[in-house]
């Protein structure tokens, strides 16, 4: 029983643990690089600390001590932020504490393999196999010696079956910290551990006074730098506002006009315990423990590999029966952003290779016909998005096409996906036609659509297809329903009755989610505002599309949604009420969404577009320039998030709200207030502000206008925002 346990997750993780381990080796380099260049460290209070830093950089935002003993000081120059390593003797920047592009990828590689909170999940399951795999071969050591007293002499056996007891030896109590470590981690990052104590409740009164010197303030002189973990200061031009004190004893609130302790909370034994947990998996504080289980992880390489020589010796590997794009004949190219498309793509090759045709199948991004030796046919499969802009797996397809020769030998058609209720129906597929129409492609069947993932018209351009390859191809589709939970509808706020527009805010409660839910993927993900939530209405298996007005860190899932008039879905939500609940997944968009920094943020929409755009400011708790321009009918009747938009200005989340209504007595619209405040714009732009604009595809077009009016005579091209990131649609 243990040997077939230990051999099966042996066969199993050996990859995933092995990938982990490499990379946790890696990792713990740098925290011993850390120990052994940061400055010397001294017996001195967080006020002296705290009082050096603010005299050589008076607007310091922030202060943070690493638990290597690092001084990190947050501050503005000009008006960008910068972070620096501080020398506690002189308060003086000493370098940039910026985490190298090498070492975050290796962290975010290391702890969800860039999957998120799935990946975070796959590497506890590396963790818990690894836990497995040690306690099993812990118990496979002590019975092959002969009792566990006898379990520490020398290893029999040869070869490789020797060197793995050798290894296994040595590195298990290494593995065995590292794994449980590991769990405990993870536990803590999904909430199945009771919680820490955080941080007491804000003051409720505060002296409105500003100025006291923070080398005076009492709590700040009895702290030593030795327990600080971070000082915040206070908000320029907000009285309101108070230090933010955290150490390893707790965390408060400091009066910045009187320098009183106005809350405080002690720390508990969770926050104890998970700081050491932390600190022995990670070595930051503890950097010869860190290494110790470096060295630990790089046995498991040699321990998957003669595992896997022991227990496969006369075995050979299974070929693979995927073909190459050089060995193909066939190839089958595919640009989609949702991944509809693909699964079309996947039944045109099942099909075809049903036949005893070489298929390969790819994204239009690898389109290389030069390196396709045997290709006589290249079949392209491709959605539209936006406004007959390529989809992601398509991005420079048609530069590309415009530029490669063209290949007599080779024959092209070119199928296209979309919705023929949208004005750039197909767009992007009837671009590629005509592109390759002019270049002079060889054309294998003529251009042709698939409207709203109809299967008939796969089918009839199936149809098509066979009589041209004179093969029996028959393409039947089947919808495959996407994995949804259920969502259970709170409350819902309604707009827009008095003229004909009905609109409703929708926000629906979390699901309780169990680790079996978690590990099978049958639940919602983490999530972040300007996300999308696919729900699947009744009768349908096609889902349609929201963008998230809330991230799940707000504890719900909200939505803005306007009837339109047939609409399926929409019918659907307007009708629904509290306790009602409709099946739903979310689908990640992170085009879509503010840059990390504190750089402003232009947010632009109409109608609905406001959800995501809500959502976004209320996240904006750092407080960065935020400015909101919204258009709708009227404020009598379309008035949405009027409440919370008047919070999140006072509370300084917005900087702006300016608002355009098209059915009063002065009509206007969103690009109108635009390039009335055209000036400001150009300025925010100037200094590296990001736009993002969302709601219907006539209101974006006017939008583009308008800014292309405002910027463009000033040296500022839309197309070179969007390519940098800074100009994002979220457009439907």
């Amino acid at each position: 029983m243990i040997r077939s346990l230990h051999r099966w997750f042996g066969l199993i993780a050996a990859a995933l643990v092995t990938v982990m381990a490499i990379s946790g080796t890696a990792l713990s380099v740098f925290p011993a690089l850390e120990t052994l260049t940061i400055p010397a460290s001294q017996q001195i209070s967080v006020a002296e600390l705290a009082a050096r830093i603010q005299a050589i950089e008076p607007s310091v935002e922030q202060i943070r001590r690493a638990p290597t003993g690092r001084i990190t000081a947050y501050y503005l120059e000009g008006d960008q932020p910068v972070s620096s390593i501080i020398d506690p003797m002189t308060g003086r920047p000493l370098g940039s504490a910026n985490t190298t592009t090498f070492e975050r990828w290796l962290i975010d590689f290391h702890r969800s393999l860039f999957l998120n909170d799935t990946g975070r999940l796959v590497a506890a399951g590396g963790a818990a196999a690894l836990l497995t795999l040690a306690l099993s071969g812990l118990s496979l050591l002590a019975r092959r010696a002969g009792g566990w007293r006898l379990i520490l002499k020398p290893a029999k056996g040869t070869g490789d079956r020797r060197l793995h007891a050798v290894v296994s030896r040595l590195a298990l109590p290494g593995l065995l910290l590292s794994s449980l470590t590991a769990l405990w981690m993870t536990a803590a990052t999904f909430g199945y551990l009771p919680e820490g104590a955080g941080a007491p409740p804000f003051p409720s009164e505060v002296s409105g006074a500003t100025g006291v010197p923070v080398g005076t303030i009492p709590v700040l002189r009895r702290t030593s730098v030795e327990t600080l973990r971070s000082l915040r200061f206070p908000a320029v031009d907000n009285a309101t506002d108070t230090f933010t004190l955290k150490t390893d004893a707790g965390e408060g609130f400091i009066d910045q006009g009187t320098g009183a302790l106005l809350a405080w909370q002690d720390s508990n034994w969770v926050n104890r315990v998970t700081d050491f947990v932390v600190m022995l998996h990670t070595g930051r504080g503890m950097a010869w423990m860190g290494l110790l289980l470096g060295v630990s992880a790089l046995a498991i390489p040699v321990l998957s590999w003669t595992g896997l020589t022991v227990w496969l010796t006369g075995r050979g590997r299974k070929r693979g029966s995927s073909v190459s794009a050089r060995d193909a004949y066939t190839i089958v190219l595919v640009g989609s952003d949702g991944g509809t498309t693909w699964k079309f793509a996947e039944t045109l090759s099942k099909s075809l290779s049903v036949q005893g045709m070489r298929v390969h199948v790819g994204p239009m991004s690898s389109f290389e016909p030069e390196r396709w030796a045997r290709a006589r046919r290249l079949i392209l499969l491709t959605a539209t998005f936006g406004n007959g802009e390529a989809p992601a797996s398509a991005r420079g397809f048609l530069e590309r096409l415009r530029r490669a020769p063209v290949r007599q030998d080779l024959s092209l058609a070119v199928l296209g996906f979309g919705d023929r209720s949208f004005p750039s129906f197909c767009g992007f597929a009837a671009d590629v036609a005509r592109v390759a129409e002019e270049k002079g492609w060889n054309t294998l069947l003529p251009y042709d659509t698939v409207d709203r993932q109809s299967i008939q018209d796969f089918a009839r351009w199936g149809r098509n297809l066979a009589q041209t390859l004179g093969r029996n191809v028959e393409l039947n589709h089947l919808e495959t329903r996407p994995k949804t939970c259920e969502l259970s509808l709170v409350s819902r706020r309604d707009y827009g009755a008095s003229v004909e527009a009905t609109t409703v805010i929708l926000r629906f409660s979390l699901p309780k989610i169990s680790i079996r839910q978690r590990l099978t993927g049958n639940t919602l993900p983490r999530f972040e505002a300007g996300d999308l939530v696919g729900i699947l209405p009744e009768g349908s298996n096609v889902p349609r599309f929201y963008s998230l007005a809330s991230a799940s860190s707000d504890g719900f899932l909200e939505i803005c949604v306007r009837r339109q008039p047939g609409g399926l879905c929409s019918g659907q939500l307007s009708t629904l009420e509290p306790g009602q609940i409709v099946s739903a997944f979310v689908r990640p968009n992170p085009d879509f969404r503010p840059a990390r920094g504190r750089r402003p943020v232009i947010l632009i929409g109409a109608g609905t577009g406001i959800g995501p755009l809500a959502g976004f400011a209320r996240a904006n708790r750092a407080r960065r320039p935020m400015y909101l321009y919204f258009g709708t009918r009227h404020p009598a009747s379309d008035a949405f998030y009027a409440e919370e938009l008047s919070n999140w200005r006072t509370e300084g989340r917005l900087a702006d709200v300016v608002a355009a209504f098209s059915r009063t007595v002065n009509p206007t619209y969103v690009q109108d207030v635009l390039r009335n405040d055209g000036a400001r714009i150009r300025k925010l732009v100037a200094t590296g502000g990001q736009i993002l604009v969302c709601g219907g595809r006539e209101m974006a077009l006017g939008v583009a206008a308008a800014l292309s009016d405002i910027l463009t005579p000033h040296g500022v091209d839309l197309a070179i925002l969007k390519a940098e990131g800074r100009y994002a649609e979220d457009v439907y």
